[in-house]
């Protein structure tokens, strides 16, 4: 069923098997008192998404034991079609050892400051553009 905008609403199942298909989205959260966004790397693994993050950052400080966003999306170059879909969750840091060897996001550059934040799936909802046009050539 559409939303007010036209765009169909994805249940819980189709925006987890759409998350799945890429590794990249954004981490939203508060920084200094605003809002900040990150792309990051990250896996999805069992109900929460994980993401390595500097130890040494602001996105660490304003993620760490703070309620975040995630979101992450695939969209054609001409917006007649994609998705998007949103996580909302309480993040907190995983030790490395405490990480099952499947689960292990890939970081940008690997140095040894780095640390995993797990956002559990508190809340998801996502949207798909109903394929109805083809992109024109420009």
């Amino acid at each position: 069923m559409p939303d007010p905008l036209g765009l169909d609403v994805l249940d819980r199942d189709e925006c987890l098997a759409l998350l799945a298909t890429t590794g990249l989205g954004r981490l939203v959260y508060t920084s200094q008192a605003l809002p900040a966004v990150q792309p990051v790397r990250f896996v999805l693994h069992g109900d929460a998404v994980l993401c390595r993050v500097p130890a040494l950052s602001a996105l660490f400080a304003g993620v760490f034991d703070s309620v975040v966003a995630f979101t992450a999306d695939c969209f054609a170059s001409c917006l007649t079609s994609g998705w998007f879909v949103t996580v909302i969750g309480r993040a907190s840091y995983v030790r490395d050892e405490d990480l099952p060897a499947d689960a292990s996001p890939p970081w940008w550059v690997p140095t040894s400051h780095e640390r995993t934040i797990r956002v559990p799936i508190e809340s998801i909802s996502g949207r798909r553009i109903p394929v109805t046009q083809q992109c024109a050539n420009r």
